[in-house]
């Protein structure tokens, strides 16, 4: 009987860490049926996958696509770099529990977080739930092209207990703390992977007030986590406050580790002089993760692949934080901005301006990224604006001015808020307790974009730099990741695996270069990027994207069932 599908001729990399293997996949319906020499099998359709490597699809552990699911099932750009299953519901900002005379705030409270426009999220979404289960209900009935994995946010579950006393550092009452954790546990029993909050200083509500969450006790969260318990198991996920409460957050990490035994928190390598070696933060987080997973629970940390912060130039955020480029910014479309930049006036104004006022953030931080087709992070040997300035003897705006101009406003400049210890981040990507990822898919949508996480961990770390095996950097964007959530047979490429596959040339990837298109359901507008070097993606034994291209198929599924540590 022949099967569905056969990939043939491919180099198979399992997931594992195993060395590859030319072999033939054989799917059935959603499932891996058969891997090896299938040349005397048929199939209904075949892919040709030589000098192609067949891999596990990958799992994004850090997403916000919570709402961008209802307006574009495609989960783009995720769906574009290889990526299967998405995670939602990060930083504890999520749209549920909610009453309905709640919705407005919680939309509010996602816009001021994470950059997703309020209006967008108010009309685009169904909003048919009450409590987090029925949301996920919701997102199945959405028929996403992606798997989704849902956390339930502190942010919203704290609002609906306290109301206005979630935004102070006030405690809950016993009965409070009672309650939220019964909704953990309805959370976690109804499909829940697990819970997530911020104690972000920067993360704030619309009147500037911190995030529900920001300054809960340790005891609240030992509830919470016992909610989880309640409920079956589940996994905490944080972003914390490194900077102001370091020792209190590596308790409330190892605390939660001992009481939930499954941790995920955002980390990476500091912010020292890229230039001064400096370790300490490498040193002590390799430590504290080696320590903690070795003594007391499953611990895991995400990281970004590359300095991050905020995308400045003409397409939403102005270089400079002053009148004149406010006004240029305002402008509706491209042509009208470039061609007031063109205009000579006006430009002596906005340099006048810049001068003034300086770059908005430290232009020794601001690194371009050139008019290629392929964007240049700058991550071992970029200049700075502000070291490209000192060169030709200028202000740094008149640096973005006249690149400005060259490209005709394509070029984007990266503020660097993150990372900047770059000596180290190739070794911290590298720590056995670490996931590269962190693609904030999703979020911040006019700001950043770094939903190209994977195939850039792949094309620039693992074939540039050469500073991980393909073995094991496809290890740590698919079987990692599967096991930090507890994921059922996926994340591997053996036969009885849910067919989640992707068909790649390793030597062909590359992440595009970061475009600002208005799709949103207000027609406001998000940066988003495209790849190349896949050849295929498959979701539940169906071919989402085909070369870049969407094929129409929807698959994925909400995920429900975890296999708990």
């Amino acid at each position: 009987m022949p099967h569905d599908l056969i990939i043939r001729h491919g180099t198979v990399i399992d997931g594992t860490g195993a060395p590859g293997r030319r072999a033939d996949v054989a799917i059935d319906r959603d499932r891996i049926s058969a891997i090896g020499d299938l040349a005397g099998g048929s199939a209904a359709r075949e892919i040709d996958a030589r000098g192609l490597v067949v891999t596990p699809g990958f799992v994004d552990l850090h997403t916000h696509l919570d709402a961008q699911v209802a307006w574009d099932p495609y989960l783009t750009s995720s769906s574009w770099h290889g990526v299967t299953t998405v995670v939602t519901g990060n930083c504890g900002v999520t749209f549920a529990p909610v009453a309905r005379d709640d919705r407005e705030y919680l939309a509010s409270m996602m816009e001021s977080v994470e950059d997703i426009p309020r209006r967008a999220i108010l009309e685009g979404l169904p909003w048919d739930w009450e409590t987090f289960p029925e949301y996920l209900d919701s997102v199945q009935r959405l028929a996403p092209a992606l798997n989704v994995v849902g956390l339930v946010g502190h942010c919203a579950v704290r609002w609906q207990v306290m109301r206005e006393r979630a935004l102070t550092d006030e405690a809950p009452t016993a009965a409070e703390m009672a309650r939220m954790r019964e909704i953990a546990a309805e959370s976690i029993a109804g499909g829940a992977v697990g819970y997530s909050t911020s104690r972000l200083l920067g993360h704030v509500v619309p009147d500037g007030r911190k995030v529900p969450g920001t300054f809960s006790p340790i005891e609240e969260y030992l509830a919470i986590a016992d909610g989880m318990n309640d409920g079956g198991g589940g996994l905490f996920q944080a972003v914390l406050d490194f900077d102001t409460r370091f020792e209190h957050e590596i308790r409330l990490l190892q605390a939660m580790a001992e009481r939930c035994g499954d941790v995920l928190y955002s980390g990476g390598v500091g912010n020292a002089p890229a230039a001064s070696g400096d370790r300490a933060a490498l040193d002590f987080f390799g430590r504290f993760l080696e320590d903690t997973r070795a003594r007391i629970g499953r611990i895991t940390s995400i990281a970004m692949t590359r300095p991050s912060g905020m995308l400045v130039g003409l397409a939403q955020v102005s270089p400079v934080a002053g009148r004149h480029w406010a006004r240029l910014l305002a402008l509706p479309t491209m042509a009208e901005r470039l061609a007031a930049l063109r205009d000579a006036a006006t430009r002596a104004e906005l340099i006048a301006e810049g001068q003034r006022k300086g770059l908005w953030f430290d232009p020794q931080h601001v690194y371009p990224l050139g008019n290629d087709d392929t964007p240049d992070y700058g991550i071992e040997h970029g200049r700075s604006v502000a070291a490209l300035a000192a060169d030709a003897g200028v202000h740094p705006v008149e640096v973005i001015v006249d690149r400005l101009l060259v490209s005709e406003g394509r070029e984007l400049f990266n503020a660097w808020f993150y990372n900047r210890n770059t000596p180290s981040l190739a070794e911290y990507l590298k720590l056995d307790g670490v996931c590269p990822g962190l693609s904030d898919a999703g979020a911040h949508a006019g700001q950043i974009c770094d939903a190209d996480a994977q195939t850039h961990y792949l094309a620039y770390w693992c074939r540039e730099r050469g500073t991980v095996a393909l073995e094991d950097a496809i290890h740590r964007l698919s079987a990692r990741p599967a096991a930090v959530l507890g994921l059922v047979d996926r994340g591997t490429l053996v036969p009885g695996a849910y067919a989640d596959v992707n068909v790649l040339d390793p030597a062909g990837l590359r992440f595009g270069y970061p475009e600002y298109v208005h799709d949103f359901p207000d027609g406001k507008g998000r940066l988003r990027v495209r790849s190349e070097g896949y050849a295929a993606t498959l979701v539940n034994g169906r071919v989402v994207t085909e070369h870049g291209r969407h094929t129409g198929e929807r698959p994925g599924r909400v995920l429900r069932e975890f296999a708990r540590a």
